[in-house]
């Protein structure tokens, strides 16, 4: 089994109720950020885990309209492309009522 299949396999049994919408604190950006870091995040690891579980769902990174709240945006696409999540499966979308960023799910 590859190692992308085992971080899915751990994220799917992890997996938590439905996320329809999620605002990203503070605390991921005030630190070094890893695979690890990320995974031990439980919004992200459980829209890592609904996306792995169904393959047509999409997952709307909003950001507010600042550059810093973009670079934080596209940073965590590209951390959750390493962590085998199809980039066409993840969009990015500027939002004035954004402060930071937010995942939102997409039918």
């Amino acid at each position: 089994m590859s190692r992308a299949s085992c971080v899915v396999a751990v994220l799917c049994l992890a997996a938590a109720a439905p996320v329809q919408s999620a605002d990203q604190g503070p605390e991921l950006w005030d630190r070094p950020r890893s695979a690890q870091a990320i995974l031990a995040h439980p919004q992200l690891r459980e829209a890592v885990a609904q996306l792995q579980a169904k393959p047509a769902a999409r997952l709307r990174l909003a950001h507010g309209t600042r550059a810093e709240t973009q670079a934080q945006a596209e940073e965590l696409r590209a951390w959750l492309i390493a962590l085998a999540v199809e980039p066409s499966r993840l969009m990015l979308r500027a939002d004035a009522a954004v402060a930071g960023v937010r995942l939102e799910w997409v039918d």
